[in-house]
């Protein structure tokens, strides 16, 4: 995390879970940084929906389904997961698009690219 910005641009707030991970050397860190914690209510997971969804679909879309060998793997896992959810995965409040929206194909035949490592497929049609 400390390395995600430099000091001089630290956010003001660090909004987290009270996970016995965050031990007094985290909570030295960011009281370095000039960071004020802010902690979720115990046992309320709803406080933290977002990040919960976020997690949850990263392990259900990407992770739930491979064996992680090492830290490298997992991260070259996610890039590729991140990059199939912005460009191919379809999204029901976008009204069945992408966050980076493509084109509407009518001609020519369908064909399936894997993404993912061949866990999802993005289509097109190819004239």
């Amino acid at each position: 995390m400390f390395e995600a910005f430099p000091f001089d641009s630290a956010p003001k707030y660090l909004l987290r879970d009270r996970d016995r991970i965050y031990g007094q050397e985290f909570r030295n860190q960011i009281a370095v940084m000039n960071m004020n914690e802010v902690l979720s209510t115990p046992h309320s997971p709803w406080q933290r929906a977002y990040v919960e969804r976020v997690i949850g679909s990263i392990r259900r879309e990407c992770l739930d389904h491979v064996i992680i060998a090492n830290e490298d793997r997992c991260d070259a896992r996610y890039v590729r997961n991140f990059s199939y959810y912005h460009r191919s995965r379809l999204h029901l409040a976008l009204g069945k698009d992408s966050p980076d929206s493509r084109s509407v194909q009518s001609i020519g035949s369908v064909n399936a690219f894997p993404e993912v490592g061949g866990l999802h497929h993005r289509y097109e049609r190819i004239a």
